[in-house]
């Protein structure tokens, strides 16, 4: 099948994928516990209001992912899921997490606003298939395997299943052992595919593996990537935060100070208006 490639954003509603306007997909890495998240939601909340971006509130429920069986994963499925929904209704702003099996499908597209494909499984189609069905915006996030224009057979699956509400979001390839590139070249390749495109800021400067039983990062580089992806044409910024990063329980280095999350995207939207609405 062909790709529809002109106008297939969604309507606009709270729960939808911004249609115009520089937007944030921010939270932490995982749900450390109920007050934490919904502490950093508030914070969130009230930065996106006095600046007047969108907001999407991002953490996982469960990091089935990481690099150590020692490793913490986070409260599960269902106490996760609880947690998001006290932050939609407390914080009043739409939640994303990733979804790791088709099993978790169900129950996440009760809660989130957004259902997240990781980089790792998106190649996974019985799990893109299921999430595409729910009818749910849909953030895919490039794995690191794959070249930019290899994003065209995985929006496919999902246009195949009947959803248009794509986002698709880069963040850096491999190109050796502990290292990730971001290509800015990748954001105008899949912007051509007529979605929103999302630069991920915090695993783009991310090490994985790169402290033995832990990724490691380089916090340093995000405000340099997010400015460059913005220039680039960038529609959205994904930023995992904390309020005490070297304390985080996942991610710790390349996570962004939440107290210095309106300098950055006060930066941002000035590079966002100077160049004006994205073609």
């Amino acid at each position: 099948m062909s790709i529809a490639r002109k106008n297939t954003r969604p309507e606009r509603t709270v729960t939808s994928v911004p249609e115009t306007g520089l937007f944030l997909i921010a939270g932490p890495c995982v749900i450390e516990s109920r007050a934490k998240t919904l502490a950093l939601a508030r914070k969130l909340a009230s930065v996106a209001e006095r600046l007047g971006f969108p907001l999407i509130f991002k953490a996982s429920y469960d990091k089935a992912n990481r690099t150590s069986i020692r490793s913490f994963r986070g409260p599960g499925l269902q106490a996760g899921l609880e947690i998001l929904r006290s932050v939609k209704e407390s914080a009043g702003i739409p939640v994303l997490s990733d979804v790791h099996e088709t099993s978790q499908v169900a129950p996440a597209a009760d809660v989130l606003d957004v259902l997240q494909i990781p980089a790792f499984l998106c190649r996974q189609t019985d799990l893109v298939l299921a999430v595409a069905r729910t009818g749910k915006p849909v953030n895919v996030k490039k794995g690191p395997f794959l070249a930019p224009a290899d994003m065209m057979h995985i929006v496919e699956k999902i246009l195949g299943a009947g959803n248009a509400r794509i986002m698709l979001t880069e963040r850096g390839t491999s190109f050796g052992y502990h290292d990730l590139i971001v290509d800015m070249r990748s954001i105008l390749e899949m912007k051509g595919l007529g979605f929103p495109v999302v630069i991920d800021v915090s695993h783009g400067v991310q090490k994985p593996g790169g402290e033995g039983a832990a990724s490691g990062g380089e916090r340093r580089f995000i405000p340099v990537l997010a400015r460059a992806a913005v220039a680039a044409g960038a529609d959205g910024v994904f930023l995992e935060v904390h309020d005490d990063p070297a304390r985080a329980r996942s991610d710790k280095d390349n996570a962004w100070p939440v107290d210095e999350v309106e300098p950055l995207m006060t930066g941002l939207l000035r590079i966002y208006q100077a160049l004006g609405e994205p073609k």
